[in-house]
């Protein structure tokens, strides 16, 4: 049974970080950069000699586990989906850094029994020797198996609108079988992306890929169509977690203009006709 109030007075450990050239080249790795060792666009987020980092590298920056498995919080950890999840870049991010990850429990939701219950979690990652806010996470957990605990049922933010038109422009991102394999190197080992029982016993026929590779994928996507690759363009981006994807498929981002600096997406998997990722936004400088 879940404890909200341990979840909510939970201090998540600070996690503090250096990181090199290789975890920036092994992070663009694992969000399937360089399946195409031919793309001159996507080589320099590998290549060391001319390193581009890419901007949703923060969300495995500072990263402090997958703290979910803590018993003392009494969650089905098996049964716990990343919901939502947002990125707001402050500074450039650097290629040579130490930094420091602060998270804390912002807020718990119970959605009544049968409907699971949300934790709202926000990060905070910052460079330890300026002390500058590098970028903001902010995660919601959904735990499908804890809800109807008693705790406060509060209305639920509408999720941004996808015009009703077809999207301005679409652009296609292949994934490989060993990308969840890959992707996990960057500090997140929660075995359903890894081992095939565990897979089995949430209820999938096989590893999935983690949530923020397929965050990460899609804004590897729009950064490619809306910001020249360019990662110092990217401001924000944020959207819902609507299905798993399973490595080796191809994600297609679809997206449309809303306006100086911003634009709405959504993300599918054309060969199975599910959408992934939905209600999206994504902020770049104008």
């Amino acid at each position: 049974m879940i404890y909200p109030e341990r979840l909510l007075a939970a201090r998540i450990p600070e996690v503090v970080q250096r990181y090199g050239w290789r975890e920036c080249v092994l992070y663009s790795l694992g969000i399937a950069i360089g399946i195409d060792p031919m793309d001159d666009v996507d080589l320099p987020f590998v290549d060391e000699s001319r390193l581009k980092v890419h901007p949703s590298m923060v969300n495995v920056l500072g990263y402090p586990g997958f703290w979910q498995q803590d018993p003392a919080f009494g969650l089905d950890w098996l049964k716990t989906v990343h919901g939502e999840h947002a990125i707001r870049i402050h500074r450039p991010i650097p290629s040579l850094a130490q930094v420091v990850g602060v998270s804390r429990i912002v807020d718990l939701v119970d959605k009544g029994e049968g409907r699971g219950a949300l934790i709202y979690v926000e990060r905070e990652i910052r460079d330890i020797e300026s002390n500058e806010l590098l970028a903001t996470v902010n995660q919601t957990v959904f735990c499908r198996g804890d809800g109807g605990f008693g705790g406060t049922k509060k209305e639920q933010i509408a999720p941004r609108p996808i015009p009703d038109r077809a999207p301005d422009t679409t652009i296609s991102l292949p994934t490989s079988p060993q990308t969840a394999l890959v992707y996990r190197l960057s500090g997140d080992f929660n075995p359903l992306h890894a081992n095939p029982a565990v897979a089995l016993a949430a209820g999938f026929k096989r590893p999935i890929l983690h949530g923020l590779a397929t965050f990460g994928i899609t804004c590897h996507g729009l950064m490619k169509r809306l910001c020249d690759s360019d990662p110092t363009a990217v401001r924000a981006m944020g959207g819902r977690f609507s299905a798993p994807v399973f490595p080796g498929e191809t994600l297609q981002v679809e997206i449309w203009h809303e306006g100086t600096g911003l634009a709405t997406f959504r993300t599918t998997v054309p060969q199975r006709g599910v959408v992934v990722m939905n209600n999206g936004h994504f902020e770049m400088a104008a």
